[in-house]
């Protein structure tokens, strides 16, 4: 193992105080992100789209997920699960784009077909002309992969190695703070999703959601009412961590109207809100009326997609007369979290100076992205040695 590598990471391991943030590497080399692409994504419970991308029985949506290719299926009794996209006749590509599919995954180059519980269903002529059957074709063995799915708060999260414990183990800190969260939520509708295309690695959205340091210089909206001294640290270290506000204002529309607030709520979330990220790859905001979800789809080393889905303690179906007001909370938003991409595309950049070497954190503000760092290096460490 390369010796400068092991000492770049032991320093990333350190307490705050004498740590130094991951290095160059971990940002635009191609194989330090396939390892981390293993260790960091694929070992760990990473969320990789919505329930409400596939809403009806029969519906699938591809997802590429850091160059994996998966498929999101919800079955005939409305669970979903997911599957490696891919045929295990000779490996095609089995869904492209987003459809309904009723009950049949058919490969489009020799038509193998699949039920939506992932089983293989037919093999035509797989035997010779008119012979759909073979005795070496068993299919019970032959159906596609099945990829460990929970889906919590509408996001579909995967193991993909199928090494991680249950979801519900693997965030249960999480779980444990937010618990009076754990309640319906509602996507707000086609308005209250928007994708952003970015230039860098998915780790500095990751690391810049974490801190709210950045506030008076990035968001001085937000920040002259929601100010910096208003906001704390969260931190669970190997698990999440993130920021909290105590001045959190509801979105008022031109008639005095506001959202419906989530039910049981303590009085701590009447002006308290709070942004974590769970690791690796999903950014949370719980408030009292709504909250959001920013799902990172890495694309490489230096290119993510950054979903974001907005979501609400009511079904907007029901509630037309908010309609504006769901439409402005999207402008809104997308606005402050637009005001982010040129910092993190501006730090992909300025990880091509050969000589940065890591950056040195402050312990006061920036020990929530310092939790992330230690998370990646503790892991990535773990992988080549074990836990020791």
């Amino acid at each position: 193992m390369d010796v400068e590598a092991d000492r770049d990471l032991e320093l990333v391991r350190q307490a705050v105080e004498g740590a130094k943030g991951l290095p160059n590497n971990h940002y635009i080399d191609q194989a330090t992100y396939e390892e981390e692409r293993e260790v960091l994504l694929f070992n760990n419970w990473a969320g990789i789209g919505l329930g409400s991308d596939i809403p009806n029985p029969g519906d699938v949506s591809p997802v590429n997920f850091a160059g994996m290719p998966l498929l999101m299926v919800r079955n005939h009794e409305g669970d979903i699960q997911v599957f490696q996209n891919t045929c295990r006749h000779r490996g095609m590509m089995l869904v492209e784009k987003n459809c309904n599919l009723r009950g049949t995954i058919r490969c489009p180059y020799h038509s193998w077909s699949y039920n939506l519980d992932g089983s293989l269903r037919a093999t035509p002529h797989v035997g010779g002309p008119g012979m759909n059957i073979d005795k070496h074709i068993v299919r019970k063995d032959l159906g596609l992969i099945k990829i460990n799915t929970y889906v919590w708060r509408d996001i579909v999260f995967v193991n993909v190695s199928g090494t991680a414990p249950t979801f519900r183990e693997y965030a249960s800190k999480l779980l444990k703070r937010w618990h009076e969260h754990e309640q319906p939520m509602y996507h707000g509708g086609p308005v209250s999703g928007f994708n952003f295309d970015v230039a860098c690695n998915w780790k500095l959205a990751v690391e810049n959601y974490c801190e709210s340091y950045h506030l008076p210089w990035i968001h001085p909206g937000l920040n002259s009412y929601s100010r910096l001294e208003d906001h704390y640290h969260i931190e669970e270290p190997g698990h999440f961590s993130g920021q909290g506000t105590l001045v959190y204002r509801q979105i008022i529309g031109d008639h005095g109207e506001t959202f419906p607030d989530f039910k049981n709520l303590s009085k701590f979330w009447d002006t308290g809100a709070e942004y974590i990220v769970l690791f690796p790859n999903v950014m949370l905001a719980t408030q009292r009326d709504h909250g959001y979800a920013i799902i990172l789809l890495p694309q490489g080393p230096e290119r993510t997609i950054e979903r974001n889905e907005i979501f609400y303690s009511f079904d907007p179906e029901t509630r037309p007369d908010l309609k504006a007001l769901i439409e402005k909370n999207s402008v809104q938003w997308r606005g402050v979290l637009e005001e982010d991409l040129f910092v993190i595309e501006g730090m992909q950049k300025g990880r091509h100076g050969i000589f940065f070497d890591g950056g040195k954190f402050s312990p006061v503000m920036d020990s929530p992205t310092h939790v992330f760092h230690k998370w990646v290096g503790d892991k990535l460490h773990a992988s080549r040695y074990g836990n020791s």
